[in-house]
């Protein structure tokens, strides 16, 4: 064949196949559905309602939509959508957010009108969580890490048909951040991480925005090469919702006490020396040990080459004093790092997938020095439950837990021995998050225990002179002072399945017994 500049070549090579030739037309682009505006020439995929987005989507019923949480429990995008769907006509959908809190309680009535079927996520709580436990409803809502929900999108496992995605800033191309350097910061939430996965790999992108910036809007988290349509809308969240419940800084001593014991084992561990790394998780002693950490920082004049995760105001006050010199962040816990995200240039967004994506890749949680984590319960097998409460019930979210665990070198688990009366030391966790195999060391207020594994830690930390209990000592010291729990009582229906990071059921949640 001879393409349209007379350039001769066969129509067909092996190993290669058929070969098109060169017919002269300019390509800008691949052509947009009937609706989509294009003025002045130039690519615009600004649709003029979040009900048209929809339509052009071809979202049709028992598909799956997904969200992200970034603005934590000051959301309003998932609600919107869900509404929207609901008024429209949709049925039997599979809603795959990155997590869910408080704010989505209207999701119930949805599920009870059958718009939603089924439920993917890293955590429920508030109402929508007690009524799940409740059995509300007939199909168990699939628990996944965010490393394991970025690896279960990637591969295809978790298929993703639509994406709703909320956006603080957007060009008319679709390039998004969350952040806006161009106007108005207070809708800012920091860090896409979680979003960016769904962005990439969902068959169809919509951008929720209340900002359309000039473009190109960059360094974008979402590039315009992963988004199909933008709607502009008034609100897109309130981000005095992002630091609350799990991510307050505590005052309380108890918990003083327990991160000061975590920030010496740290300091004591091998790990502590420069150019380190680690990540510390919610909850108030696991948050306060960063701060903890910078006296011994600087006691001995070393910096830290990164901290990871889930990014607080703590961890920006050691990067702009020059003690950590890298901030890789998945997601922002307070407004102080949703500033530092939009302002530091070495304090960098991360997707969901680089932060913890199990595989032969590697992702950022595998070079992990030192983690600390907080922990519902933990039995004397070190196995930890972050998920449900000592009645059951779903109270919280298996968040990074699992991944970061896995990956670093040395985990920490802070807890308080008793809390509410009821020992964090169990014989067996109600539900197990992150397996024991991967948790090294436990600190509480009455003692620290090492997991007999390794001798290593066990050696150092007694050469510093911290005196180690073993975790049933630690057990039965909570037990004289509260007594045993009696067992929950549980139904045979399954309202959860708990997948590990490699989406294998690492545990099940049951319908709570209510007598």
């Amino acid at each position: 064949m001879k393409n349209i500049l007379g350039v001769e070549f066969p129509d067909h090579i092996d190993g290669i196949g058929d070969l098109k030739a060169f017919d002269g037309k300019r390509h800008t682009g691949t052509p947009f559905e009937e609706g989509l505006k294009a003025p002045q020439g130039r690519t615009n995929k600004m649709v003029e309602s979040l009900e048209k987005a929809i339509e052009l989507s071809g979202l049709k019923d028992g598909m799956t939509i997904s969200f992200h949480h970034h603005f934590r429990n000051g959301d309003y995008i998932v609600n919107l959508v869900v509404d929207t769907l609901a008024k429209m006509g949709y049925k039997d959908l599979v809603l795959a957010a990155s997590s869910l809190t408080d704010c989505h309680a209207p999701l119930i009535e949805h599920i009870k009108n059958g718009v939603i079927k089924r439920i993917e996520t890293s955590g429920l709580r508030g109402e929508l969580a007690n009524e799940v436990s409740n059995g509300l409803m007939d199909i168990p809502v699939i628990f996944r890490s965010h490393g394991g929900r970025a690896r279960a999108v990637a591969t295809g496992e978790l298929h993703i048909d639509v994406a709703f995605l909320g956006a603080p800033s957007c060009d008319c191309a679709g390039n998004a951040n969350g952040f806006n350097r161009d106007g108005d910061t207070s809708y800012d939430c920091g860090s896409l991480g979680y979003a960016m996965p769904d962005a990439q790999f969902a068959d169809k992108t919509i951008i929720l925005t209340n900002h359309i910036v000039p473009y190109p809007n960059t360094p974008a988290a979402i590039p315009e090469v992963h988004v199909d349509y933008i709607v502009t809308i008034d609100e897109i969240g309130n981000p005095k919702g992002i630091a609350s419940g799990a991510t307050r800084f505590t005052t309380n001593p108890r918990e003083l006490k327990i991160a000061q014991t975590a920030a010496k084992v740290m300091e004591n561990s091998g790990y502590f020396e420069d150019g380190f790394s680690f990540q510390t998780g919610t909850g108030g002693a696991s948050l306060a040990v960063t701060r903890f950490l910078e006296e011994k920082m600087v006691a001995k004049g070393i910096k830290a080459n990164f901290a990871l995760g889930g990014i607080t105001g703590a961890m920006v006050k050691l990067h702009e004093k020059g003690l950590i010199k890298k901030l890789l962040d998945v997601q922002d816990f307070d407004l102080d790092a949703v500033r530092s995200v939009r302002e530091n240039p070495f304090h960098c967004v991360v997707s969901g997938h680089h932060y913890a994506g199990p595989g032969t890749e590697g992702s950022a949680v595998d070079q992990l020095d030192m983690v600390v984590l907080s922990a519902l319960e933990i039995d004397t097998d070190f196995n930890v439950n972050v998920l449900t409460g000592s009645d059951g019930v779903i109270r919280g979210a298996i968040g990074g837990h699992p991944d970061t665990a896995s990956g670093a070198k040395m985990t920490i688990i802070v807890a308080p021995l008793i809390r509410g009366r009821i020992p964090t030391i169990l014989d067996r966790v109600n539900t197990i998050v992150t397996p024991g195999s991967t948790v090294d060391v436990l600190v509480t207020e009455y003692g620290v225990a090492v997991n007999p594994a390794r001798t290593d830690l066990i050696e150092r930390l007694t050469a510093a002179g911290i005196e180690l209990k073993t975790i049933k000592e630690l057990q039965a010291m909570a037990e004289a002072i509260v007594g045993k729990p009696d067992p929950i009582e549980y139904e045979d229906k399954i309202v959860g399945l708990v997948y590990y990071r490699d989406s294998k059921v690492i545990d099940v949640i049951r319908k709570v017994k209510n007598n």
